[in-house]
């Protein structure tokens, strides 16, 4: 018995290919990713907390969602596959960011 070629089977399949691609990537691009993401986190804690006792925090903070903004725009119009480093370094930055202000969000119970 075959299964039906439905939107949801072909999204499992497109997911499936996906995650099985991870592993077989080159030890220079995981690793630039998985630095990317945790100083994007680092970035995204410290950069608010550093400007805590500040009045210019507002600002930090608007500026912050402004580079977030303008770097999915920018993430959109990439069409090469595979990504380059550099494009795939950014995108981990950015992911790590709203990361941490999420979750700082979520300790301050806001």
């Amino acid at each position: 018995m075959s299964l039906q070629n439905t939107n949801f089977s072909r999204f499992q399949r497109q997911l499936w290919q996906h995650f099985s691609q991870v592993g077989l990537g080159s030890w220079r691009r995981i690793s630039v990713a998985l630095i990317a993401l945790l100083l994007g986190y680092v970035f995204g804690t410290l950069l608010p907390m550093y400007f805590m006792e500040s009045y210019i925090r507002p600002l930090v903070v608007i500026l912050m969602v402004v580079v977030i903004e303008l770097l999915v725009f920018l993430r959109s119009r990439v069409v090469i596959e595979p990504w380059p480093l550099h494009w795939l370094a950014l995108d981990n930055l950015r992911i790590g960011a709203v990361f941490a202000v999420v979750l700082e969000a979520f300790k301050l119970g806001s």
